[in-house]
């Protein structure tokens, strides 16, 4: 069952919210002793996390549960530590399983001992969810999923919770049943307004698509932070009177930059002079390094600031 977003965070009557993890959706199959672990787009994964294969022990046979796979790091989730894991394979992800073992956060059930639940509303559903972790002591790999009808544990949610890798929340009615591939749940995430600066343009400098962001470290060096969504045509306009190309010395010079996360393409870019602010709107999923992982929305040209007082690169001047 997919989402689809929502710009408010209020929980309304009738539903219930969890929280939305930075993790891989999953899906866990187990039947007579033989373990699926998919992705939402049908990529086996069991190989890459043997310790979920391992620990469906704990399940009853004929069980399909939804979730989401997570790897935590240094009190926070660590999505890069979960995309250089799902690479492995063998005893390379036997090491890695030690290293930085992976939960299967657990928030419905599809399945249980054989009879289909989809049909039942989530109600339901969360409740016998509920009832195996408490009736079989469920350990880890397997986590509950906070679930709530409180409008005040969301906004704690959102407010304290961000910090450690929640994406933000969802919202699923208490009488919907489970339909897969309808985006029949909501989607909340929380996005903040900030700073940086432009460092380089896919697509041709008189008409730029996207934006290679920026923004300087404590050593005064202009480290790569994000990438926008695809430009309207009114601020890509706007931008290709403003952005002008370098010669030989840029910051970025020699540098590849990821098409996106879990490939290995590169994007052709242009470097253009470090010298432009834009607002921006992110979210809060950051990597290790405090680059936003998810494109960021801009606003608008901040000609009214110097590239010298946007925020520092970073997590704690994510926004």
């Amino acid at each position: 069952m997919l989402t689809t977003p929502t710009p408010t965070p209020d929980l309304k009557p009738g539903f219930a919210a969890e929280p939305k993890w930075d993790g891989f959706r999953a899906l866990l199959s187990l039947d007579e002793g033989r373990v699926v672990l998919h992705s939402r787009r049908g990529t086996e994964m069991g190989p890459a996390f043997p310790e979920i294969v391992a620990g469906a022990a704990q399940l009853a046979d004929a069980t399909t549960l939804d979730g989401e796979l997570v790897v935590w790091e240094n009190d926070r989730l660590a999505f890069e530590r979960l995309q250089d894991r799902l690479r492995r394979r063998g005893a390379g992800a036997a090491r890695a399983a030690d290293t930085s073992p992976a939960h299967f956060v657990v928030f419905d059930l599809l399945r249980l001992t054989g009879t289909n639940t989809m049909g039942w509303p989530y109600r339901r559903r969360r409740a016998v969810l509920e009832s195996v972790f408490a009736a079989r002591s469920l350990s880890a790999p397997w986590t509950l999923c906070p679930s709530t009808t409180n409008p005040h544990v969301v906004r704690e949610w959102l407010t304290t919770w961000t910090t450690v890798g929640m994406e933000g929340v969802v919202f699923k009615s208490l009488d919907s049943v489970y339909s897969p591939s309808v985006r029949g749940w909501l989607k909340y995430k929380p996005r903040h307004t900030t700073e940086a600066i432009v460092g380089a343009v896919t697509g041709p400098l008189h008409a730029p698509r996207t934006l290679l962001l920026g923004r300087y470290d404590s050593a005064g060096r202009l480290q790569y932070a994000g990438r926008t969504t695809t430009l309207t045509a009114d601020a890509s306009t706007a931008l290709a009177l403003l952005l002008l190309p370098v010669g030989d010395v840029h910051p970025w010079r020699g540098w590849s930059f990821s098409a996106g996360w879990g490939t290995t393409d590169t994007l052709n870019v242009t470097l253009v002079r470090p010298e432009r602010v834009v607002e921006i709107g992110v979210d809060v999923a950051l990597d290790a390094a405090g680059r936003w992982r998810h494109p960021v929305r801009m606003y608008r040209v901040r000609s009214d600031m110097d590239v010298r007082q946007v925020p520092g690169f970073g997590k704690a001047a994510a926004w």
